[in-house]
């Protein structure tokens, strides 16, 4: 055995406790997404349960992300650092390292609005040549409280068609392309699809949306955070297949670009055309974002699922979910709606 596969074995034991995760005693719990929607979830949910993974959109081609994937060709790293951030502690510890992952250095430099958590995740990827072991090396290095997956092995690119994005040819249909322009488009978005159309998914995260007892699906940028893990055929196939239960989480409020002038209802049936054989158990919605509720039982109810109001948003009414009044709402659900695991 090479020194190198020596080096790989012994880490693997090192991270196989990652968090101290106790199975068996809390719901083991799968939450997808990107970006500060999926962060939001993690956030709320680390404080329900010890077994908890998040699989994280690798199609990021923005910002110090995309400068990354375009200059080494590694998977863009910026929503991985954003979950790893989300599942750091409360403590001193863990609220240092979530600084210290955040932190974007400014200078006149090519380093100039880099995420120190990005460079450190793209280092032990080159040091190791495995993504998913170096993600759980830095989150032991964290103490984070759960585990942080990308959903695909290799770097994907969104491409999205858009109705009226010339204002000046309305009914036009055209094709973005780009996770960064997609979720700033103007126009209305009919559908997204990725390239490569069929990528490989991680086969930890297909094999953790399998053993969940609970899968947990946005809030986030619907198109360029949420769709996308649908769009992943062994990860779809998956949701499909789990004997997990499914709740989907939706957003405060319509995005600018991507879904503006969305209702929460329209949210639901543009996920159901993207994936039609895909049922939900719950939909949660904050009460105070859901004008037509009987609307909404009817599109969730499509889907398979009952509709869950809580309040769940920060009540200072800037649109960003709080994480108690998430985190109990998630509580309630798990509770109330079937207990498959063991727990409790």
């Amino acid at each position: 055995m090479t020194s190198r596969n020596l080096r790989l074995r012994r880490l693997s034991r090192a991270t196989s406790a990652l968090s101290g995760r106790k199975r068996g005693a809390q719901p083991k719990v799968v939450a997808l997404g990107g970006g500060m929607g999926l962060s939001a979830s993690l956030t709320a949910l680390r404080r329900i349960t010890g077994d908890l993974t998040a699989v994280v959109t690798v199609a990021d081609d923005g910002g110090s992300s995309g400068r990354l994937r375009e200059e080494l060709g590694v998977l863009p790293p910026g929503d991985l650092r954003k979950a790893l951030a989300a599942l750091c502690g409360d403590d001193e510890w863990g609220q240092t390292w979530a600084q210290v992952i955040q932190h974007r250095f400014e200078s006149k430099g090519d380093l100039h609005e880099h995420a120190v958590g990005n460079l450190l995740i793209v280092a032990l990827w080159e040091q190791l040549g495995d993504h998913v072991l170096a993600l759980d090396l830095v989150g032991k290095l964290l103490g984070a409280h759960g585990r942080v997956l990308p959903m695909s092995a290799v770097p994907l690119e969104l491409q999205a068609l858009v109705r009226g994005h010339d204002p000046e040819r309305p009914e036009d249909i055209v094709t973005v392309r780009g996770q960064a322009t997609v979720a700033l488009t103007p126009g209305e978005v009919q559908s997204v699809h990725v390239v490569p159309a069929d990528p490989p998914a991680v086969p930890e995260a297909v094999a953790a949306v399998l053993d969940a007892d609970w899968v947990v699906l946005g809030p986030g940028s619907w198109f360029s955070s949420v769709i996308p893990h649908l769009l992943v055929p062994e990860l779809l196939d998956a949701l499909v297949s789990t004997k997990a239960r499914k709740v989907l989480s939706l957003n405060l409020a319509p995005q600018p670009g991507e879904t503006e002038g969305f209702s929460p209802q329209r949210h639901l049936e543009v996920l159901g055309r993207h994936a039609p054989k895909l049922a939900l158990d719950v939909v949660l919605a904050d009460e105070a974002a859901v004008p037509d509720r009987e609307s909404l039982a009817d599109a969730a109810k499509r889907l398979g699922a009952a509709v869950e109001l809580a309040p769940v948003a920060s009540p200072d009414g800037v649109p960003i979910h709080d994480p108690e009044l998430l985190a109990a709402a998630y509580d309630r659900i798990f509770r109330m709606h079937g207990r498959i695991g063991p727990w409790r």
